[in-house]
């Protein structure tokens, strides 16, 4: 590879001459001494030399100038630093940096060709610690640069990406006068624009009194990689008043940000412009029209545009695949597959790389599989692209072995195939693996990039790793990608699923932009951290700042509405959702089903159902747990039955509803038919939730053996949840030894919880069971556990009001406990006897 990219340098030196060397025998140079006495010795090296040096891309050339290297020595030429200072550029050209620096370190250092050559010969090898190293070294020795220096050791800047060394190197460009020339200046803008400071680019650029086509377009280059659309148009407006007129490169380069932003209207405009510009038959502009057309959605004229071509490559059909795929054509995406074979078009990495999602969506892992082995009989390069997409493919198709094969295999891996395997475990709910891999990423000194954030984020998130999370978030402030907007929106929802509610909502409101994900992330973590009526004004606030609404939003801001329960607010929603025609959304129109529901408008929730046109799984589970949740379970089973014969397929969620209403219901017969039914019939395998709604059909009447044995039968270890279930319908049905050896797995599992402390203290309670009451207090003191006081709120003519037990900070508090004094009062006369919650305390009942 070493080789190789010197032979590619050495190509470009030639290239620039119209002078071929043409190999014979007389390559081998043999002369008698009495040639080195004269003047004509000098004159035929130099002639000697000046034939190697326009050869200088054949591997045999190094012999060569080694031989004229000797003879310059043994013949005592006159002017032989002039000489050997070529000799040396050649030893540079042909990497040979042994033989440079031996020769180097002979001459006279005391102007600044040598220098110049051994700064460019590491910058060429990449080597560029060492070129500046050359070009401090040059300065110590009082050797004064000229503008054959600044362009590598402004380019040895840009390898390292320092920016900061760069502008001192720009300063002393600047004191000795070359900042106008061009070369410099082109190494300056493209070192700027490539690093992000796209303004001291543009000064740059300004200041140079001759620009040539490829100036214009390194600052076109530097607009279009910052994503600046409005500069970039502007410079190719300026760039077409000037006398350099836009060529093939520049067309191709403001095409190209047409594409990524999705501006079909000025790339049309572009397109005439390249038909008046003659550059309508250049392959590299016709290509990135035809991706233009693709990625901005018109298929019709990206396939008008394909069909006249006179000639197409790879890269055509590549753009014409992907747009059938990203704008969701996947059926189209085959054919067109089988005709470029057909056409006798050669695919190649990039091809499968768009391809494979269309496989996964039409088809099955199978299917993918087929593929893959098409790729190795056909022993495509495996590069890192169709790496990324082999392994994404996998992990979407749940096969998460094979996709850890595949990132295993000795093959080149970069920062977009370990952000693919992140991504994937995540999918997968490997949480643990994923942060491994970005631990292995950072320790083989790959850069994390947003995406990456962006993908181990949740990882944080779904373990609730706060720490971790933190210490992202700082690695990710020291890079500037705060600002980034799905960056920003993966924080805020780790913080929030971390239970940092308030550090989500700092951060979400320092990010200077915000699209609709970062908006719907903190609506939905409002609303499913019990702050629905902040989620209610987020809402608001997202349609003041002109963000767009979608699905996502209506339905988390529904959500909002059902949890606070206001139906004021629900009903508004209503009306908007009708209002801007996303009623036919089936996302919407279930949040709506649930919003009616928990506000206790059945009624209302049955009318959306029913004026739905179309109705999926979704839909279905939404009406039914609507009347599994008002006590209507016999509805629910019929209204299961009507979603079969509807022809849609019932998920783990349906079974969920079902199970929960008949427990609700004390229906356990047709509880565990319905539990055996989604196993046996529909082959869903049952979840934790799932054997936690056996526990509580089982618990809940009263049958808490077998209870019991549901948790012992478990295919995984009991969450908190599960016991938790089971130590309830202690409580009720007063079964101390179970609530004993139930709340000894709470106290392991979550340690901090005091609803499980009470329970139990409860249990003992009704015993009678004082001295363990007293216990469990106790050790409650010691872990610092402390009982989290319930609350409930109502919806009084649009206002919601919160209460909790013993609470008085209400405004009309008094008058409340007044009127429910009057009420109790009111109630005793017609019979009504308290009922303690617990059994009071026998010292209290002696003393009453």
């Amino acid at each position: 590879m070493f080789k190789k990219n010197l032979r590619s340098i050495c190509r470009i030196v030639v290239s620039r001459s119209k002078f071929m060397f043409m190999h014979s025998t007389s390559c081998n140079i043999v002369m008698p001494k009495s040639h080195f006495s004269s003047l004509n010795t000098e004159v035929v090296l130099s002639t000697q030399l000046e034939s190697v040096f326009r050869a200088c891309s054949d591997p045999s050339v190094l012999p060569q100038v080694r031989q004229i290297h000797a003879q310059v020595i043994v013949g005592g030429v006159s002017d032989e630093n002039t000489l050997s200072s070529r000799i040396l550029g050649m030893y540079v050209l042909c990497g040979s940096v042994k033989d440079a620096g031996k020769l180097f370190f002979r001459l006279e250092l005391c102007y600044s060709l040598p220098w110049n050559w051994m700064i460019r010969g590491f910058s060429m090898l990449g080597w560029f610690d060492f070129a500046l190293l050359f070009y401090f070294k040059m300065l110590g020795s009082r050797v004064s640069p000229d503008k054959y220096t600044f362009p590598y050791v402004i380019k040895a800047c840009g390898g390292l990406n320092n920016v900061p060394l760069c502008k001192m190197v720009h300063n002393m460009v600047r004191s000795m006068g070359f900042h106008l020339d061009l070369f410099v200046g082109s190494s300056l803008i493209k070192l700027y624009a490539d690093n992000g400071y796209i303004h001291d680019a543009r000064c740059v650029f300004d200041e140079l009194p001759m620009r040539d086509s490829i100036l214009w377009n390194v600052m076109l280059n530097g607009y279009v990689k910052n994503g600046d659309f409005n500069n970039a148009v502007g410079t190719f407006q300026e760039m077409r008043d000037s006398y350099n007129k836009p060529n093939s490169v520049t067309f191709t380069c403001i095409l190209s940000i047409c594409a990524t932003r999705g501006i079909l209207g000025v790339g049309i405009q572009l397109h005439g412009l390249v038909i008046g510009s003659g550059f309508e038959f250049d392959s590299k502009v016709a290509n990135t029209l035809l991706a233009m057309y693709s990625k901005c959605g018109n298929l019709f004229d990206a396939r008008k545009l394909f069909n006249t071509m006179s000639q197409t490559d790879t890269v055509t059909w590549n753009g014409l695949i992907a747009g059938y795929v990203q704008n969701g054509f996947t059926d189209e995406a085959a054919p067109l597959f089988k005709a470029m074979i057909s056409a006798g078009v050669k695919p190649d990495s990039i091809t499968f790389a768009s391809f494979l999602p269309s496989i996964l969506e039409s088809g099955s892992v199978k299917h993918c599989k087929e593929i893959h082995s098409y790729i190795v009989r056909h022993m495509l390069p495996f590069d890192v692209y169709l790496k990324s997409a082999l392994i994404d493919i996998y992990f979407k198709g749940g096969d998460v072995e094979m996709a850890s094969k595949i990132f295993q295999q000795n093959t080149l891996v970069d920062v977009a195939v370990c952000t693919a395997m992140i991504s994937g475990y995540v999918l997968n709910g490997l949480n643990i693996d994923a942060i491994n891999i970005f631990r292995w990423l950072i320790q083989e000194g790959m850069m994390p990039n947003s995406l990456t954030m962006a993908s181990v984020l949740p990882a944080c998130a779904a373990m609730a790793a706060l720490k971790l999370g933190k210490e992202l978030h700082c690695e990710i402030l020291k890079k500037g990608l705060d600002n980034v907007c799905h960056v920003g929106s993966a924080i805020t929802d780790m913080y929030a699923k971390c239970g940092r509610l308030d550090l989500a909502y700092r951060c979400f409101r320092r990010m200077s932009e915000r699209d609709s994900v970062c908006w719907n992330s903190m609506i939905s973590s409002f609303s499913q951290n019990g702050k629905p009526e902040m989620a209610i004004d987020l809402f608001r606030q997202m349609g003041m700042s002109g963000t767009k609404f979608d699905s996502v939003s209506l339905s988390a801001t529904l959500s909002a509405c059902a949890n606070s329960p206001a139906l004021y607010y629900g009903k508004e929603m209503h009306g908007f959702v009708v209002k801007n025609a996303f009623i036919s959304d089936t996302f919407v129109a279930s949040a709506l089903i649930d919003m009616y529901s928990k506000c206790g408008k059945l009624a209302l929730a049955r009318c959306v159902f029913d004026l739905m046109e179309m109705k999926n799984e979704v839909s279905w589970n939404s009406i039914i747990a609507a009347y599994g949740s008002h006590g209507c379970p016999r509805e629910c089973l019929d209204l299961f039955h009507e979603m079969i014969e509807a022809g849609i397929h019932p998920d783990h969620v349906t079974f969920l509803v079902i199970i929960s209403a008949c427990g609700h219901a004390g229906l356990v017969d047709e509880g565990l038919y319905y539990f055996q039914c989604m196993t046996e019939e529909y082959g869903i395998h049952a979840r934790m939730e799932h054997y936690a709604c056996m526990v509580d059909l089982y618990g809940r009447a009263g049958r808490l053996h077998e209870a019991f044995d549901t948790i012992k039968s478990m295919p995984f270890t009991p969450d908190a949840g599960v016991w938790g279930t089971l130590l309830g319908a202690c409580r009720v049905h007063g079964n101390v030894e179970l609530a004993k050896l139930a709340s000894r797995h709470l106290l392991e599992l979550d340690p901090k919880n005091s609803g499980y402390y009470v329970l139990l203290s409860n249990v003992h309670a009704g015993a009678g069971e004082w001295g363990s009451v007293l216990k469990i207090r106790s050790l409650m003191k010691e872990k610092g556990v402390q009982k989290i006081r319930g609350y409930s709120w109502i919806d009084v003519n649009g206002g919601t009001h919160m209460f909790s037990a013993a609470d008085g900070s209400h405004p009309q508090s008094v008058d409340i406990y007044l009127i429910l004094k009057s009420l109790l009062l009111e109630l005793k006369k017609q019979g009504y006897v308290p009922q303690p919650y617990l059994p009071l305390h026998p010292q209290i009942i002696s003393k009453n």
